[in-house]
């Protein structure tokens, strides 16, 4: 079992974190929220550049990693697009990406974007996206649905990890962003980064991000070479996601202060823009009673077995 990514797949993970920052980086959250409308123009010409929809993530192992490295980029500058979910798309359906739902109330961060959208539950069953309610906060809006079949179970695998990979990208810059903070900012003639009490928190946060960057691996591995617990991967990811998301942004907000809650703070639009994916389509204990379920006494076939 190889975890690493390939070379190739980071120098795109690079190239792309490059190509976001050139397109805006931290300014296109903000322009995307004040014309929602504006979202596709401001994305999806740097994807099209990157050649995002050349990508097979389905069937090609390298195009898997490489799909799982741009999410990641995305994630890192909080990009405003629900780059995972086109990226997931299924081949043998004329829609543009795929959402995962839960059973009640629908929902999912698409407002504003004229693309045709399939759904799948944890059930495997597959729904097109007829319609959109009023949208909210980070885009999210209630879907109108109409069933199509119950062959969407191999889909969820990677309609769950790619998602987990952006929010793994958001940890990271999380973290770099509070690093930099607490290396310029003093207290009592001294860095906080010199404060014992700062280092372990930093710590804490970090030993949860690198947990999620194993697993994320792990399920990609999973994905990319059949297994048949890869649902059950990526359920136990997006946990292991979700949970270090509370510990990392939780770490961050404490020690940038008041301001990590402001808008002039970059770490407030990262924190509102990770809601989504923390929330949608299920947050930690639902995440976390579907992993059960799923998984049920024979457990998780991963990299403790």
């Amino acid at each position: 079992m190889i975890l690493d990514l390939s070379d190739d797949s980071l120098e795109f993970g690079r190239q792309a974190l490059h190509a976001f920052e050139n397109a805006g980086g931290d300014r296109l959250a903000e322009q995307a929220e004040a014309d929602p409308a504006a979202r596709q123009t401001l994305v999806a010409p740097v994807l099209d550049g990157l050649g995002a929809w050349d990508l097979d993530p389905r069937t090609d192992p390298d195009g898997l990693e490489a799909a799982a490295a741009l999410c990641r980029s995305a994630g890192y500058w909080a990009v405003p697009y629900p780059l995972a979910e086109r990226l997931a798309a299924p081949t043998d359906l004329d829609v543009d990406g795929l959402l995962v739902i839960p059973a009640t109330r629908p929902s999912a961060p698409v407002a504003g974007l004229d693309l045709r959208w399939a759904a799948v539950d944890l059930d495997g069953r597959r729904s097109t996206v007829t319609g959109n309610g009023e949208p909210g906060p980070a885009f999210v809006a209630e879907l109108e649905l109409s069933p199509v079949d119950d062959a969407g179970g191999p889909e969820l695998a990677l309609a769950l990890v790619l998602p987990s990979w952006t929010l793994l990208g958001m940890l990271d810059r999380a973290l770099a962003l509070t690093v930099s903070h607490v290396g310029l900012r003093k207290q009592f003639g001294q860095t906080l980064s010199s404060f014992q009490g700062v280092q372990f928190q930093l710590t804490d946060a970090e030993v949860e991000r690198s947990g999620v960057d194993i697993l994320a691996k792990h399920a990609l591995w999973s994905i990319a070479t059949d297994q048949p617990q890869a649902v059950d991967d990526a359920l136990a990811l997006r946990l292991a996601a979700l949970e270090a998301a509370e510990v990392v942004f939780r770490v961050c907000h404490q020690l940038h202060g008041a301001a990590g809650f402001c808008d002039e703070t970059t770490l407030s639009w990262l924190s509102r823009y990770s809601q989504p994916l923390r929330r949608l389509p299920f947050g930690l204990s639902a995440t976390r009673d579907h992993l059960t379920r799923l998984a049920g006494r024979r457990g998780l076939a991963g990299l403790y077995t």
